[in-house]
């Protein structure tokens, strides 16, 4: 018997073993399906590059998109401990204020609001940089600036610049608009995931026990209440029991929550019968309303060696592997997309609605067909949809992958934004400013120009950013799933704590975020006071 049960060791599932073990009259159980965060691609910043084809992932697909003319994407989910904090490109962006203030005043959130939050960001943080009203250098997360830029990342700030766009030092600051070096989870020159930042540094306390490669087949509940969770550690395995004293967390990211959950019982009682299920408590709004950032991307060609491209040939990879254990410099430190920025698809939008992410190679991801030279990407992405999709279970099975459906531009807004996002991206490539790095447009291709072009573009090359949120949101109406302080609703000792509550996705990347909601949440289970509102010089508005 344990106090607490976590499910998933995800960037808030580390945060919660960290908090709730720190009083030692605590007993922490934290289970995760995948394995020890031991690939050295992980621990290397460009090494991500690698994980989005399947390295410590669960290897899921979309169901076809069909508003994308049935395009099925992969879909990358970690399966490590660190979760997504372990694989993903370690860009450390928060959202912007306005984001969480609508959770609050539009959601009803109370407790949400940017001030209420802020506190928690800067809690977890040991930024490199900055120690001011936005940023927190005491915390266990590293963030600190790239090591190694490239001179076409100067030049792409000009561009931006050239066409309005003012250069940013901190996205995360006073003002989110902008072009400008991202901040990142590193520190000294390797990736801070949660798992390194939260459990390593305490993986000796007596009341933490760690598991890995466990699958958590359902929540255990009984008269109401959540009183254990049902695991296998091995295909084939025994089934057995693990027991909670006090409350089960279910921290298994936006799309592993809420297939928890339904496994469990605890869903939409319909579509649990429809697949074999035997409903436990009608919830319907388990699995809904998912929400995701898809990527538009550009892709030219370089008049030279301008980007990390050249590094592919046996070489230079070796001598890129010699720089970085030797200088902790050099193309492995770095995350490949370190500049970006934020701007206006939506003229009347009161907050960035794009964001860009500038790869310093030709498809750095996915790959595209050989260029004579070097290739730069630029990505855009369309960062508050109105189009809402599902998580559903093929089958009663926990081993069968999920039905994942962001249905991705269900909503014609969506497409219409996300096609200025692109032409935007195609804007600042041909800026005077970058004449001497790109030679040529290779992608969308310059013969393409209507938005019906662009959009068959889109159907055939558009990604995922990874930033699903959403499928457990909190609220207080029947389609919520958890209250504001995440307990789920109708069934007792039983909370969900990771980025499948936010309501709404945030305008940015979703780690940081869901750092904080792991935070948050530590202090919600433990009944502790919330840290005070923020307080800071000027108006952080946008």
């Amino acid at each position: 018997m344990t106090d607490y049960i976590i499910v998933g060791a995800g960037p808030a599932g580390c945060v919660l073993a960290n908090r709730l073990s720190e009083d030692p009259g605590n007993s922490v159980l934290l289970l995760e399906a995948g394995g020890k965060d031991w690939h050295p691609y992980i621990h290397m910043p460009a090494g991500f590059a690698k994980m989005t084809k399947g390295i410590a992932s669960w290897g899921w697909s979309t169901v076809p998109q069909k508003n994308m003319k049935d395009r099925v994407f992969w879909y990358t989910q970690a399966k490590v401990v660190g979760g997504g904090s372990s694989i993903n490109a370690q860009i450390y962006t928060r959202g912007n204020a306005r984001d969480y203030d609508a959770w609050e005043k539009e959601e009803g959130l109370a407790g949400w609001g940017y001030r209420d939050v802020l506190p928690y960001f800067k809690r977890a943080e040991n930024n490199q940089r900055f120690a001011n009203d936005f940023h927190g250098d005491q915390g266990p997360l590293g963030v600190s600036n790239p090591i190694s830029p490239l001179p076409i990342c100067e030049a792409y700030f000009r561009a931006g610049q050239e066409m309005g766009i003012p250069f940013n030092p901190d996205f995360n600051g006073a003002n989110q608009e902008g072009v400008g070096y991202y901040q990142l989870t590193q520190k000294d020159a390797r990736r801070s995931s949660a798992s390194v930042a939260y459990l390593k540094p305490i993986r000796a306390r007596k009341n933490l026990t760690v598991r890995t490669d466990v699958l958590v087949t359902r929540i255990v509940v009984e008269k109401g209440r959540a009183v254990g969770v049902e695991v296998v550690d091995r295909p084939g395995g025994e089934k057995k029991i693990l027991h909670a004293e006090r409350e089960v967390i279910v921290s298994s990211g936006a799309i592993g929550s809420p297939k928890l959950l339904m496994q469990s019982g605890i869903g939409p009682a319909d579509h649990l019968k429809s697949v074999g299920v035997t409903p436990v408590h009608d919830l319907p709004g388990v699995g809904s309303n998912m929400q995701d950032h898809l990527d538009l991307f550009v892709i030219a060609e370089c008049t030279g060696d301008h980007t990390y491209d050249n590094y592919a040939k046996l070489h230079r990879t070796a001598w890129a592997g010699l720089q970085y254990l030797l200088l902790k410099k050099g193309p492995v430190a770095s995350s490949l997309f370190e500049t970006g920025g934020f701007w206006y698809a939506d003229p009347t939008a009161a907050s960035p609605d794009i964001q860009f992410h500038l790869g310093l190679g030709s498809g750095i991801e996915a790959g595209v067909e050989k260029l004579n030279n070097p290739g730069v990407t630029l990505n855009s992405a369309f960062l508050r949809p109105r189009s809402r999709g599902t998580v559903r279970l093929k089958s009663a099975d926990p081993a069968n992958h999920p039905l994942i459906d962001p249905n991705y531009w269900s909503d014609p807004y969506d497409r219409a934004m996300s096609i200025k996002g692109l032409r935007l991206a195609r804007e600042i490539m041909r800026q005077k400013a970058l004449e001497p790095y790109v030679l040529r447009e290779v992608l969308p291709g310059p013969s393409l120009a209507s938005d019906d072009e662009l959009f068959d573009y889109a159907c055939r090359s558009a990604k995922t950013d990874h930033h699903p949120v959403g499928t457990c949101r909190m609220g207080h109406d029947e389609m919520a799933v958890v209250t504001p302080d995440l307990r789920l609703r109708g069934i007792e000792g039983l909370r969900v704590c990771d980025a499948s509550v936010m309501p709404r996705v945030p305008s940015s990347n979703t780690n940081a975020p869901t750092i904080m909601v792991g935070e948050k949440g530590a202090d919600l289970i433990l009944g502790r006071e919330p840290l005070p509102p923020a307080v800071f010089s000027g108006n952080r508005a946008a």
